[in-house]
């Protein structure tokens, strides 16, 4: 996988990539990633990306030319009226694919974990970094495959909004992780992830579960199944009904949710 990411502050992708499993990572030549500094792009001396929007209103926004320019040089494909990248010929077979382009903006689709593992199966993202009141629209018309949104907020960086996606997705690229450690994580076969314990046994009068210290790997598993429904159920009720909806939930899932219910009065009346 390769990120490439416009932005006009490319220090801040740079210190991301820097660290942690990303460096590793990286030297073990798992993933590419090249920030693109849109300044370098401008057309005048003082290297100017924005400008007042047209109709009037507060702000500013980005200039469609730099940006552009910034895109090609990316190896974008610019769309045509037929979707077509402008590059290719409409009679080409088959036709090149471009690298899917992104711009992280609030207006765009939800970003989810089902759309993390989509994008991680990518060879190449284009990640577009909007400031200010955002980008001329004729940007997106022209190259955006996606508008994607990291929540129901507004940022003044997409570089944080582009740092989510990135680290959403690269995680789950094959020897990026152990696969074992994804397996029961939050969101995965639609429930939260279980509670988690460690040294010590003891801490500030608080005792680990005896479950966890049995060795009774059955046990184990049952007790993480049924913790799982149970964070899910009061924290995020909206999975389980869309688990429920498709019909995700193996039939232990389904009884332990029933069990649940039951329990807390919520399956009452």
């Amino acid at each position: 996988m390769k990120y490439t990411v416009l932005t006009l502050f490319p220090e801040i992708i740079d210190a991301f990539f820097a660290s942690s499993i990303m460096a590793k990572a990286l030297s073990r030549n798992i993933l590419e990633y090249r920030p693109i500094n849109i300044r370098d792009f401008a057309l005048d001396k003082h290297n100017t990306c924005d400008d007042a929007p047209y109709g009037g209103g507060p702000g500013m926004l980005m200039l469609a030319e730099p940006l552009g320019r910034a895109l090609d040089f990316a190896g974008a494909g610019k769309k045509t009226g037929n979707n077509v990248p402008s590059s290719q010929s409409s009679d080409q077979s088959p036709p090149l694919k471009s690298p899917k382009v992104i711009y992280l903006s609030p207006s765009g689709r939800p970003f989810d974990q089902a759309m993390a593992r989509e994008l991680a199966g990518e060879k190449e993202l284009i990640l577009v970094c909007g400031r200010y009141e955002g980008i001329d629209q004729r940007i997106i018309d022209s190259y955006v495959d996606d508008e994607i949104s990291v929540g129901d907020y507004v940022l003044s960086s997409g570089e944080v909004a582009a740092l989510i996606l990135i680290d959403a997705t690269y995680r789950l690229i094959e020897q990026v992780i152990t696969p074992a450690s994804l397996d029961e994580e939050s969101f995965s076969g639609g429930l939260l992830e279980y509670p988690q314990y460690t040294r010590p046994e003891i801490y500030d009068t608080l005792k680990v579960p005896e479950v966890l210290l049995s060795g009774h790997h059955e046990n184990i598993r049952r007790w993480r199944l049924e913790k799982r429904v149970e964070k899910t159920l009061a924290l995020r009720p909206d999975l389980i009904r869309l688990g429920e909806e498709s019909l995700l939930f193996d039939e232990e899932t389904r009884k332990i949710i029933e069990e649940k219910r039951r329990e807390s009065g919520e399956g009452e009346g």
